[in-house]
């Protein structure tokens, strides 16, 4: 740990962390959401802290002791927030389930985790639990958060089963969690298999919040954004990091069509996303400004090509001569200034996480002063393992190991990671769990590499390596990649594995489908676009140009374009978003097998 942080919260525990931090900043704001009437609404430390209570108390009634597991499933809101923290204050370890979920998938975290109790957001999810109820025996409650129903206890009336408790009564029940007790069992995405249970302690967490507050990437009293799935560690080390430091959590409308509208309406400090966001925006700004022609399209291409140049300056410790920092504030107040707007103009640091992002991507908004930062983490290490920093970042890697945490290669350039937020094991799976921590390492499945300055950049998933039947090992992700910088691409997946070479599967953006159907001049539904001949010739033309970047064992041959975008619903990605190669393999086994016949 570094010798000048202290703590500004002295939580042993996630359980005493909200009580705590309730006696530092009781009349400062902590929530901030959309109330029924559209309009944004303020809940204090002290207001968040008396409902938890509540909750804890009414979960001490309904029987919850220490050690019970109670699942949540919902939207990432005010209330996922408010029955996490009553369910850790009155003892029990939390099993977070994605509100996408299936019924089946939701069957098997809740019978795997034996879950007493599940809170579910409403009655779309509650018929998800109902649908599966009968093959659940160690379920006793279901608890709703919003409305009531017949088979489920209303939020309210939790409350008022805990009004015979004390204040006192909360007290001791969260000063009794120890931080050896599990804090939470978050069920891996299962890109290769079942998802497994990992099981993290309320020391790892706050071990974690510790490394996160020591290198100040959130900051007292700002405003974090949120929209992440509160079942993704990314999410609660968020949630978790904002109350520790008496900040405040803006929640998202549950929309992803508000996200950027939000933003815009916040201003917050701190963002934390995927990728696919500044993707998204990024693609908006670029066709938007492509679409006006002209001086504008001019402009917009110059501005990045100075911003560029500029930030190159800035990094080697340069001072940019006169004309360029001429040429750049122009740039900065006719393009730049309105990127940094769609973010509401506010922000001290944007995160990316979760997925690989694009370094063009990040120079796009390095050039217009986003400060947005890449990071590495994974559920088995509590969510944090690297990051760059606003002030040390190397684009193109995950930048360096936060302190207190030891990163090494193994032999096969696995990287193996030591700290006191590695998990405590995969939750009844002893076997995993030998195979994942040797010797106090833990095994994290990514190939990678570590520069002289201590940045580490992943290659790739070991399990995800395709060897080619001439035996040569392939990264498949830097060439999806590649493939997906067009606009019109969605979804790449690279095929060869024991295959004499590679072939692509590919998925279309439908905004972007639309927009080239209108530059085209064709009028026909996106659907129709699918099969264009102009569509496949624009991704032949792309993939033929970046093919020119790789050896002739990493090029795409041949490709195939399906008829639909990959989903969660469909079995081909996680709640994550991340690709379920196996089932793709399998599901596209057809199409597959003709690209290689013809």
């Amino acid at each position: 740990m570094s010798s000048t942080y202290t703590p500004t919260n002295r939580s042993r525990t996630l359980a005493d962390l909200l009580p705590n931090s309730a006696a530092l900043h009781g009349a400062d704001g902590a929530f901030l959401f959309k109330n029924d009437a559209g309009e944004w609404e303020e809940s204090t430390y002290d207001q968040v802290s008396a409902e938890v209570q509540a909750l804890s108390l009414g979960f001490k009634a309904l029987g919850i002791q220490r050690g019970d597991k109670v699942a949540i499933i919902g939207n990432t809101r005010p209330e996922w927030t408010l029955f996490d923290f009553a369910a850790m204050t009155a003892g029990a370890t939390v099993v977070p389930i994605y509100q996408t979920n299936s019924p089946s998938e939701c069957q098997y975290v809740l019978e795997h985790s034996e879950s007493r109790t599940v809170v579910v957001e409403n009655e779309d999810q509650l018929a998800k639990i109902m649908e599966v109820r009968d093959s659940l025996p160690a379920l006793e409650n279901i608890v709703i958060m919003i409305g009531e129903a017949e088979q489920a206890i209303a939020m309210d009336d939790l409350k008022k089963m805990g009004e015979s408790g004390t204040a006192e009564e909360f007290k001791a029940s969260y000063e009794s969690v120890e931080p050896d007790d599990l804090c939470k069992i978050v069920y891996t995405s299962g890109t290769t298999g079942p998802p497994k249970g990992c099981m993290i302690s309320h020391g790892n967490y706050r071990a974690m919040l510790d490394m996160a507050d020591s290198v100040s990437i959130i900051k007292e009293g700002e405003t974090s954004y949120l929209f992440l799935p509160l079942a993704h560690v990314f999410a609660l080390l968020v949630q978790y990091g904002m109350i520790d430091l008496g900040g405040r959590i803006a929640y998202w409308e549950r929309d992803q069509l508000k996200i950027v509208p939000n933003l815009a309406e916040v201003k917050p400090e701190s963002f934390p996303s995927v990728p696919r966001i500044f993707e998204k925006v990024h693609d908006t700004a670029v066709a938007s400004a492509e679409s006006e022609g002209g001086l504008k399209a001019a402009i917009f291409r110059w501005a990045f090509r100075v911003g560029k140049r500029y930030r190159k300056a800035e990094a080697e410790g340069k001072q940019p001569g006169f004309l360029l920092t001429k040429q750049f504030n122009f740039a900065d107040k006719a393009v730049f200034s309105k990127i940094r707007a769609v973010f509401g103009g506010n922000l001290r640091v944007a995160i990316s996480g979760a997925a690989p992002i694009d370094p063009e991507i990040l120079r796009f908004y390095q050039a217009a002063g986003v400060p947005l930062i890449e990071a590495w983490g994974m559920t088995e290490t509590s969510t944090g393992g690297t990051s760059n920093m606003p002030e040390a970042n190397k684009i193109g890697t995950v930048g360096r190991p936060v302190d207190g945490i030891e990163v090494k290669l193994g032999e096969d350039g696995e990287l193996l990671l030591k700290g006191p937020n590695v998990f405590q094991g995969y939750y009844k799976n002893p076997e995993a769990t030998a195979e994942t921590i040797t010797d106090g390492w833990l095994h994290t499945g990514d190939i990678a590499t570590i520069d002289e300055d201590g940045y580490v950049s992943i290659v790739g998933r070991k399990k995800e390596i395709i060897i080619t039947a001439g035996g040569k090992n392939i990264t498949p992700v830097n060439i999806e990649q590649e493939v997906k910088r067009n606009p019109l691409v969605s979804q790449c997946v690279v095929i060869g594995d024991r295959r004499p070479y590679l072939i692509a599967l590919i998925t279309l953006d439908q905004e972007a489908l639309t927009r080239f159907a209108a530059e085209e001049g064709m009028l026909d539904e996106p659907g129709a676009m699918l099969n264009s001949p102009l569509v496949r010739e624009a991704i032949e033309q792309h993939i033929q140009e970046i093919n020119k970047n790789f050896a002739p064992v990493e090029q795409i041959k041949r490709f195939h374009i399906l008829p639909q975008d990959l989903s969660q619903e469909g079995g081909e990605l996680t709640p994550t978003l991340k690709i379920k190669r196996p089932v793709i393999a399998t599901k596209y086994e057809k199409e597959i097998d003709d690209l290689y016949a013809s």
